[in-house]
């Protein structure tokens, strides 16, 4: 079984509509729906913005489901200038960029208990992502740092103090914390964002106008990966 987890219903909506033989589970708040998705045994949820509703919604996905690998999708910012709204990132890597203990000898970024600033997601997922995506005409791809946080980043300022610090390529709330969790279980991870945004002072008229767009090229992709 895979599982995939998006924050908002718009990012994994059109992969609801494919599941067959559902099967719906509540543990605590959230809902989750296992059955065959392009033939492939999965599970899907949604859970919630921010990094611990996607902590707390992969760990019980992950007790209760034991998938081989978890799977982030949905839309991010931009993390720099080069990345573009229809962009999609496949991350190396996730960092949580507002985890700050540096006043007490720490590096910025780094997260206590596993002692990592980058946390690593899946190399051999990462391959099948980039194959998926490379299947979508006109996609641009690129691969790197996903920076997460509990802050919708709609400054040019705060944008470049991200990459600055983490050389980020794009900027989300849970990618992040669904790594660490996976991280901390031993599972592999993947985090797959589609840029609806720049993130850099116009978000609040980006947003709103490309996320759907932007969250039907994430599905795209998470479709062509289960379709080998």
């Amino acid at each position: 079984m895979i599982g995939l987890i998006g924050a908002m219903a718009v990012e994994v909506e059109g992969l609801m509509a494919l599941m067959t033989d559902r099967e719906e589970t509540q543990i605590g708040m959230d809902m989750f729906v296992s059955g065959k998705l392009c033939g492939k045994d999965a599970v899907l949820a949604v859970c919630g913005p921010g990094k611990v509703n996607a902590a707390l919604c992969t760990q019980s996905m992950i007790l209760h489901f034991h998938p081989e690998w978890v799977l982030n999708l949905g839309v991010a910012g931009a993390g720099e200038a080069g990345v573009s709204i229809g962009d999609m990132v496949i991350a190396t890597a996730a960092v949580q960029h507002d985890m700050d203990t540096s006043p007490i000898g720490d590096p910025v970024g780094m997260v206590s208990k596993i002692n990592l600033v980058e946390i690593p997601c899946d190399a051999a997922l990462r391959e099948k992502l980039l194959a998926a995506a490379s299947t979508v005409e006109g996609m641009r791809v690129h691969e790197g740092i996903i920076a997460t946080g509990d802050q919708f980043i709609h400054d040019g300022g705060v944008r470049s103090r991200i990459n600055g610090l983490f050389h980020a390529k794009a900027v989300e709330m849970e990618g992040g914390a669904v790594a660490q969790a996976c991280y901390m279980h031993g599972v592999p991870c993947g985090v797959l964002r589609s840029i609806s945004d720049q993130a850099d002072g116009h978000s609040e008229m980006d947003y709103p106008t490309f996320t759907r767009l932007a969250a039907a090229h994430s599905q795209q992709v998470v479709k062509a990966l289960l379709s080998v």
